[in-house]
């Protein structure tokens, strides 16, 4: 029969105190971030259905759609707004907008004309495409030895 002595079993106990400690904060770690991945769920799950229940009460309102804009400044745009058959054009900013011209809306939309390529881009295009041919006296394998 053996007898273990007082400060072998404090050290044994302290031991498995120190280890219940560390499983009792593991244990809290957890339950936070449980409880932060499931606000962080809510949040994306609200956001989702916002989003989509904005959608469906816009489209009920008014027709509007924006066609194009442009930057003119750091915080100035011009924006063409269509509402139902009617191109507005707006200067936005500075907190105000500003109607600059109103046009009823073209009957057909014409594809927007892109200008001529340049004289660069075409130089640039012939080199890369040279480039990308196999010179049929070159063997195929770069690794390979004549």
């Amino acid at each position: 029969m053996s007898v273990a002595t007082p400060s072998t079993q404090n050290g044994s106990l302290d031991a498995l105190g120190n280890g219940g400690e560390a499983l009792i904060g593991m244990a809290v770690l957890g339950k936070t971030a449980a409880a932060l991945a499931l606000v962080i769920a809510i949040i994306l799950i609200c956001t989702a259905l916002l989003k989509r229940w904005s959608k469906h009460t816009t489209r009920h309102g008014a027709h509007l759609r924006i066609v194009g804009s442009t930057a003119v400044g750091n915080r100035e745009r011009i924006v063409i707004v269509e509402v139902e058959d009617t191109w507005l054009v707006v200067g936005v900013g500075g907190g105000r907008i500003t109607k600059l011209h109103e046009r009823p809306a073209p009957e057909e939309r014409s594809p927007t004309a892109s200008a001529p390529p340049s004289r660069f881009s075409l130089r640039l295009s012939k080199a890369l495409d040279a480039g990308r041919r196999p010179d049929p006296s070159s063997p195929t394998d770069p690794h390979q030895t004549p």
